[in-house]
């Protein structure tokens, strides 16, 4: 089993997460207090998905709970990086276009 892993900096109004690992249940609160953390730093939050192997419905809910977050205070959550089963998991549950860059970019 991959160790979830959340490392978030933040440099003026963007914040960036890197996720890593397995996203799933066991990794529910950590993951949670990362994107929370995250939206509560800055405006513009970008999650990179690139070294999730797992991902499951705790971690979509995780996600969408903390884009709302950012809805709630005028700012932008999205995704990028995301890839194989973790970009199928996004893209079936309709996460995926919800959560994507609005300018394709990492910046936001």
């Amino acid at each position: 089993m991959a160790r979830f892993e959340a490392v978030t900096s933040v440099e003026g109004p963007r914040a960036a997460v890197a996720l890593s690992g397995e996203c799933d249940l066991s990794a529910r609160e950590e993951c949670t207090t990362a994107l929370m953390t995250a939206v509560d730093a800055a405006p513009t939050v970008v999650v990179d998905l690139g070294g999730v192997t797992f991902l499951d419905s705790s971690g979509v809910h995780a996600l969408v709970t903390a884009y709302r977050a950012a809805q709630d205070r005028g700012g932008r959550l999205s995704v990028v990086g995301a890839g194989g089963m973790v970009a199928h998991v996004l893209e079936i549950t309709g996460v995926g276009g919800l959560l994507s860059p609005q300018d394709g970019g990492r910046d936001g």
